[in-house]
């Protein structure tokens, strides 16, 4: 169910804010949103594609995985928490580390992932993240882990197209992925089938 209320009680943001939900929280344009905490499935999946990125992607080419990052626009400067987002994660070469404010990113990562729970707002992201200009987006849902990649071209998204095997290719991270139909990603680095895994483990 969606709700929308004009006016929010200062009470709710601040019992929001003791029980820690709050750290999900995005602004849009000016608009308080507040999905639910993710879920058991989420966490652990999100917890298994980020540490297998880091090991098979991040460490080797010195960049960086970063979960639950807000993401603003470029030069937002102090007013960047009018207007963020909260990708499940980002993943960040070295030389595009200048976006790294501490609190918060400015400008674009190398990719974003989004994982899709039902009935929240990942694909309503797409447009945040084309006027970043960030070059990829990973949308994968939770629970039948079909995973889609949206590639940037002509300051608009593209999908990717599924090779005949069913494998999806990331530009940006050089792996290809594919839902097992058993609830799990198998995940490989492109063209070495010993890094293959399926996430998440248990």
């Amino acid at each position: 169910m969606r709700a929308v209320i004009p006016v929010v009680d200062p009470h709710l943001l601040a019992q929001r804010k003791r029980s820690g939900v709050d750290q999900y929280d995005e602004m849009w344009e000016g608009e308080l949103h507040m999905p639910p905490c993710p879920d058991y499935v989420h966490q652990s999946f999100e917890g298994d594609l980020s540490t297998y990125l880091r090991n098979h992607w991040g460490y080797p080419k010195k960049a960086q995985v970063v979960q639950q990052m807000n993401l603003a626009h470029e030069g937002a400067g102090a007013d960047w928490q009018s207007d963020y987002r909260i990708p499940d994660f980002l993943l960040v070469t070295a030389d595009r580390m200048n976006i790294n404010k501490g609190s918060h990113f400015e400008g674009a990562p190398n990719a974003v992932v989004e994982i899709h729970s039902p009935g929240d707002e990942a694909y309503e992201k797409l447009p945040f993240y084309r006027d970043l200009a960030v070059p990829e987006v990973w949308i994968i849902h939770r629970d039948s882990k079909q995973a889609e990649i949206y590639v940037l071209h002509g300051g608009e998204y593209d999908s990717v197209d599924s090779d005949a095997d069913g494998w999806l290719r990331s530009p940006a991270a050089n792996v290809e992925m594919k839902p097992t139909g058993t609830g799990k990603l198998a995940i490989r680095v492109a063209g070495n089938p010993t890094t293959l895994a399926e996430l998440p483990q248990y």
